[in-house]
């Protein structure tokens, strides 16, 4: 059986862990600092398993040699926004504690894949990749099937018509200056323009982008059903070998023309990791944009004290 070790027991992280139950990808260790917490979580767990007859074993622990042997480690540890923040306002404190959990999965769970959740997520993504040491392939970040979650919401409720018919693609930062392609976005076999104006297009777009700060607004705190449900898609593809083209926050070494620096792109996901980035054709206007995230990202990277890793 393999064994998905969650690291933050907040909302995402046992959301995150409840739907790796549900698709039973494997036994489970919670791993919190606040005691009790996880070990309160998991037994809600291991109930809800029980009740729903799901083979899966959870375990809470405030001790990171409990990670040992994970094939997947999944990173949702750090604070949170707030209603007045953005993602990047969070970048000087949740690298510091990215740096702290990076050393752990080091130390304990040196073969495993990471996949980070927390945000601003592609620079966290790339201080944990810098702080393993790992492959780049093992370590990814989660965001984009969020992002393109969104997306195809409002167009399913816009149009009417069944998410499993919604194909879409986002590049670039996960947050402000992501770049949602309605040029890649199809309504079965034809393209969301033959659907919509451009108005509309534009309208929706934007929705999508202040969708996140627009839960914060409504529930006072961030979304953690979605990221759950995202977080246990990535992880079936990696446990199943599925070769899966999920976007994902992935080191570009040339692609796209960029270097040294975490951004999400279309990737194939299977046993190794990221094992393949795709690189699709973009529009001049849609290059110039993503050049502009990235920009963004490799600016608050800059910031990151990663000298002290």
């Amino acid at each position: 059986m393999p064994l998905i070790s969650v690291i933050g027991s907040g909302r995402v992280g046992t959301s995150t862990a409840l739907q790796i139950a549900m698709r039973e990808l494997g036994d489970i260790v919670l791993v919190d600092i606040i005691p009790g917490l996880p070990q309160g979580e998991a037994l809600d767990l291991n109930h809800t398993c029980a009740i729903l007859d799901l083979d899966v074993d959870v375990k809470g622990s405030n001790d990171y040699r409990d990670i040992a042997g994970s094939d997947i480690v999944v990173v949702t540890a750090g604070l949170t926004r707030k209603p007045d923040m953005t993602r990047l306002d969070l970048l000087l404190k949740n690298s510091e504690i990215i740096k702290d959990v990076s050393r752990h999965i080091r130390e304990h769970a040196p073969k495993s894949k990471v996949i980070v959740v927390t945000n601003p997520l592609d620079v966290m993504t790339y201080v944990a990749y810098k702080t393993t040491g790992f492959e780049s392939n093992r370590v990814m970040g989660f965001s984009g099937l969020l992002d393109i979650g969104r997306f195809r919401h409002l167009i399913h409720s816009r149009l009417g018509v069944s998410y499993k018919s919604i194909r879409s693609m986002v590049l670039g930062e996960h947050g402000d200056s992501m770049v949602l392609l309605p040029s890649h976005t199809y309504i079965g076999v034809e393209k969301l323009t033959s659907f919509m104006d451009e108005k509309t297009i534009a309208e929706t777009v934007e929705a999508t982008r202040k969708a996140g700060a627009e839960i914060i607004k409504l529930k006072g705190w961030s979304a953690h059903h979605a990221p759950g449900a995202g977080v246990s898609v990535m992880v079936s593809a990696i446990i199943k070998d599925m070769k899966a083209v999920i976007p994902t926050s992935a080191l570009l070494d040339g692609h796209y023309g960029e270097k040294d620096v975490y951004a999400v792109v279309p990737c194939v996901l299977g046993a190794n990791g990221v094992e393949k980035i795709i690189e699709i054709g973009l529009s001049d206007e849609e290059l110039k944009k993503f050049k502009e995230s990235i920009k963004v990202l490799k600016s608050a990277i800059e910031q990151v004290k990663l000298d002290k890793i």
